[in-house]
């Protein structure tokens, strides 16, 4: 049975680095890369940590297992990843100043738990859990990954902007 929850410790977060590992563009074969999709960025366990402390993570897991995740990246942090500062500059220009927004660092779940209803889960769960606090929740997905913007449109995301940086085209959308 998998359950959805806020992280709590450090071997959540070491967990949350395995299936990163296994998901970035160098772990996967073109051909998975577009059937599956894929992660961009690679975070290290210092930079999880932070994230943690300001807002833990979505979590879902099977036993004591990691299987799929929503990181939580509050503006604070817009400095902290180089590829992000973009999206944060992108962001700024038109959110209104005061407007409260998480960013929602990165989703992935398991290969073993795809089309079960995780992510959208991982969705309502972040969403439940953040709010009022912070009513919109705010990502980027490269263009390339279609089955993420697919999945994202089908939680109910829309289209904020479209933007190119580092060599790539990004479609920055929001859930409110």
């Amino acid at each position: 049975m998998v359950i959805y929850k806020r992280t709590s410790k450090e071997g959540e977060l070491i967990q949350i680095l395995e299936l990163q590992r296994q998901n970035l563009p160098v772990s996967l074969s073109m051909e998975e890369k577009h059937r599956e999709g894929f992660v961009t960025v690679s975070h290290s366990l210092d930079q999880l940590k932070e994230m943690h402390q300001v807002c833990p993570h979505i979590i879902a897991k099977d036993k004591n297992r990691v299987i799929g995740y929503a990181l939580c990246m509050h503006p604070m942090f817009a400095e902290t990843v180089p590829v992000l500062r973009p999206m944060f500059h992108e962001i700024e220009t038109m959110v209104s100043k005061g407007d409260k927004y998480m960013v929602m660092g990165q989703i992935c779940i398991h290969k073993k738990y795809r089309k079960k209803g995780v992510f959208r889960k991982l969705y309502q769960t972040m969403k439940s859990e953040l709010s009022p606090e912070y009513p919109t929740i705010i990502t980027e997905v490269d263009t390339k990954n279609e089955r993420s913007l697919k999945a994202h449109y089908a939680v109910g995301f829309k289209d904020l902007k479209r933007y190119h940086s580092v060599n790539q085209e990004w479609q920055l959308i929001s859930l409110d």
